[in-house]
């Protein structure tokens, strides 16, 4: 029993689940601190009522935010998946969010001004994402441009690309785009047939298998596949791989092509669900392709984990519109989720605090045993 407690401790796996664990208990704590020095009478029902997320609707209406909350985490999870499929070959791509944007203008064009069914309009995504991610890299291998300073330059010039081009299809009162269901239903995602059971919630669509089946073709692509290595060794040592012969230069493009074309289908499969509209006045970078970025750290990098970790931080940014308005300023919901998703991005450094932990105890252990065996 001994033996096995010290195995699973030493699990790579295990030490990232209470990496995550404690990094979720520490924004819960942190978000009840901030609650406090706010407004310390209604701290506790805050707390618990973001942790309830849609889980305090009665019935119906609880299935109900149940799809919603799916649909949502689709996007999350492509995002995420975007992110880490980058940082396995050493790149961060702090430009999934202008990616996500580029992802969003192309498919609801595609829809809107040339009436495409749903399916064209998510390759229309995913290329312009891909086209994106391509130019970062390019950056890369030619000219030496890191691509976090690539990445965050293209996500503004995306977005107000992505204002300007949809104001051709919003709608004429509003600074919406006009609604998939009145434009063009062909565009919309064929639904799970699930409205009966979700309370008649449309929106929950065959986006969410589909994203499901692309963790794990990313997993195995990354783990299974001679690609995969390559790229992987890559990240791990660009020298060593141009060394042995590695297409290092074509790994690190197709790698930001990759990453961009799975940023860019996120958005898709949000927006042709018909589940929102973009704003084209819109004046920041969209969160879901920043909040992506600790979405992968807090799956421990991992595609599958990704999945369970994309759905918990939806779950808590739906439960922070639970707030009580009345006594916390309209903000409060954001900033607890906000501080939620950024002490989840240091999964990595309490991983490796506890790898640390146990080494120092080894070592100690092997000192102790050393002293022993003189003594003897």
């Amino acid at each position: 029993m001994k033996n096995e407690k010290k195995s699973l401790i030493r699990s790579d796996g295990f030490q990232t689940l209470l990496a995550s664990l404690a990094c979720i208990l520490g924004g819960l704590l942190v978000g009840y601190i901030a609650l406090l020095i706010i407004e310390p009478s209604g701290a506790s029902k805050a707390i618990v009522d973001i942790m309830r997320s849609f889980l305090r609707y009665p019935g119906k209406l609880k299935l109900k935010y149940f799809g919603q909350t799916l649909v949502r985490t689709v996007p999350l999870l492509l995002c995420a998946l975007s992110v880490l499929f980058a940082y396995k070959v050493g790149m961060f791509n702090i430009g999934a969010a202008g990616q996500y944007c580029a992802g969003a203008c192309a498919a609801l064009y595609a829809a809107l001004a040339w009436n495409w069914p749903w399916y064209l309009c998510i390759l229309a995504a995913i290329a312009a994402g891909a086209l994106l991610g391509a130019i970062a890299g390019a950056l890369k291998t030619a000219c030496n441009v890191n691509v976090v300073i690539s990445g965050i330059m293209l996500n503004w010039i995306t977005l107000y690309l992505t204002n300007m081009i949809l104001t051709g299809v919003k709608s004429p009162n509003s600074p919406y785009t006009k609604s998939l269901q009145g434009s063009n239903p062909s565009a919309l995602i064929p639904s799970l047939g699930l409205e009966k059971l979700l309370g008649n919630e449309k929106s929950v669509s065959i986006a969410i298998p589909l994203a499901i089946a692309i963790a794990v073709l990313v997993w195995v692509v990354l783990t299974k596949t001679k690609f995969g290595y390559e790229l992987r060794a890559t990240g791990n040592n660009y020298n060593a791989a141009k060394y042995c012969g590695m297409k290092e230069n074509r790994n690190i493009i197709l790698t930001m092509v990759i990453a961009g074309a799975l940023a860019g289908m996120g958005a898709a499969l949000l927006y042709l669900t018909g589940i929102e509209d973009w704003e084209t006045t819109i004046s920041s970078v969209p969160g879901m392709g920043f909040n992506g970025i600790a979405v992968a750290f807090l799956g421990g990098l991992h595609p599958l984990g990704s999945i369970l970790s994309a759905f918990f931080i939806q779950y808590i940014t739906a439960g922070g519109g639970n707030v009580d308005l009345q006594v916390y300023c309209s903000q409060i919901s954001s900033l607890i989720s906000s501080l939620i998703i950024y002490l989840c991005a240091f999964v990595a450094f309490f991983k490796l605090f506890l790898q640390n932990r146990i080494r120092v105890s080894d070592e100690k252990k092997a000192l102790k045993e050393a002293k022993g065996g003189k003594a003897q």
